[in-house]
């Protein structure tokens, strides 16, 4: 999208459901971003002086005025005219000042999680900070990797999760021809034999005791609410809504059904919109916004799902396509958690040691113990790759038997 850039224009840009830029028709390659919570920043699309196509942030459209970014872009401009490229800090950048000055502001406006990998690399790896980055060694992190190990006791999938974002970051500054190769391409990652992934899903039983609660909090609700309203009445105070047969009572019961039976994270839940409801082909979209891989994908509605669904809208106040499924019932925004009710029904189940992100790995059990192979599973919970799914194999005994069974019916068949 292009536009002549005004002020008025970019304070009144709204945030959507995916990062998108407005190219400004008066400077070449001059744009703003505005990503999915709303920030806004001025960005300069330019060619390297090695011909290679390269990105200069500004600055925060909240510091910056149009005139101000365009002032910056044409001085920008004008000294790669002469052939000095003001971001060619090649032989003299320090990982600080690419992960402070480059990288940094960069990962916190692109990235939906780029302020916790941000204080990650920080607080890793502060004292490689004053290296050029082409004289960070394997022998360095390799170093630093056994001393937090042996000495903190840091597991091997930590420590290759924190060394992962370091490499990454590597690799970002090559795209943008600062660095020739990664030093740490090399490196090999730890065996992570320390790490046992425990998937916690529910018992017939605790299912049972599980429903019957929510049911029982219905009821009690409902029940709360009527007597509250006879008082009221006694009394000539205006009476609050009262509840019909088939709606809800609030949305803990089509929030906790709808996490079991279609496994989507809680952040990507509780950021539902209307319009990634699709009714007519009963499919919910999980979007890349939201997503914690930062790709989207599909989850199908079981017929419990699409009745609760269609249930719940029909009670909604706010129905329209970019407003939010479920809502804070207190500020109408996005909730940031409903702990303490979680928290209240599984002591009244009897459930221990069952978080809300395991009715994620409940659903996932669920297929593979009912015969549903693993890639479907993978795609059905949106892991990147099979390796996440893989740790629901081991549920999947009956599977495997079937398998070694075609070979001994091909063997006789011969």
């Amino acid at each position: 999208m292009q536009y002549k850039l005004t002020q008025s224009y970019v304070q009144n840009l709204k945030p959507k459901s995916e990062p998108y830029r407005v190219r400004d028709t008066v400077i070449k390659g001059l744009m703003v971003i505005v990503n999915a919570g709303g920030k806004k920043s001025y960005f300069l699309d330019y060619n390297r002086l090695n011909g290679k196509k390269s990105m200069y942030r500004i600055g925060d459209a909240t510091l910056f005025t149009v005139a101000e970014a365009r002032d910056m872009a044409r001085n920008f401009l004008a000294d790669l005219s002469t052939g000095k490229d003001p971001t060619d800090l090649s032989e003299i950048l320090t990982l600080r000042q690419l992960v402070e000055n480059i990288y940094g502001p960069w990962l916190l406006d692109n990235r939906k999680a780029g302020k916790g990998t941000l204080e990650m690399i920080k607080f890793n790896f502060e004292f490689l900070f004053d290296k050029p980055i082409d004289k960070i060694t394997i022998a360095h992190i390799e170093q630093w990797r056994t001393q937090r190990k042996k000495k903190d006791g840091v597991k091997s999938s930590s420590l290759n999760r924190v060394i992962g974002a370091l490499q990454t970051a590597l690799n970002w500054a090559i795209k943008r021809g600062m660095l020739e190769n990664n030093p740490l391409a090399k490196l090999e990652r730890l065996t992570e034999s320390d790490t046992v992934t425990k998937v916690r899903y529910l018992t017939e039983a605790e299912r049972g005791r599980l429903m019957k609660t929510l049911n029982d909090r219905e009821i009690e609700l409902r029940k709360a609410r009527e007597s509250h309203n006879r008082w009221c009445k006694e009394r000539d105070l205006p009476l609050w809504p009262v509840y019909r047969d088939n709606q809800f009572v609030d949305h803990m019961q089509p929030l906790i059904l709808m996490s079991l039976y279609t496994g989507i994270r809680k952040n990507s839940m509780l950021s539902l919109i209307w319009d990634d409801i699709n009714f007519e082909d009963k499919m919910i979209l999980v979007r890349a916004a939201t997503a914690k891989n930062e790709k989207q994908y599909y989850v199908p509605m079981n017929e419990v799902v699409f009745r609760l669904l269609t249930t719940w809208k029909n009670q909604s106040k706010r129905t329209s396509a970019n407003d939010l499924v479920f809502p804070s019932p207190k500020t109408g925004k996005k909730m940031n958690n409903c702990d303490t009710a979680w928290e209240s029904l599984l002591k009244k189940a009897e459930i221990e040691n069952f978080r809300w992100h395991d009715m994620r790995h409940d659903f996932a059990s669920q297929l593979v113990m009912s015969g549903v192979d693993l890639n479907t599973v993978r795609e059905l919970m949106g892991h990147a790759d099979l390796k996440m799914t893989l740790r629901y194999a081991h549920l999947a005994p009956e599977i495997k038997k079937r398998a070694v069974d075609n070979l001994e019916r091909i063997h006789i068949n011969l």
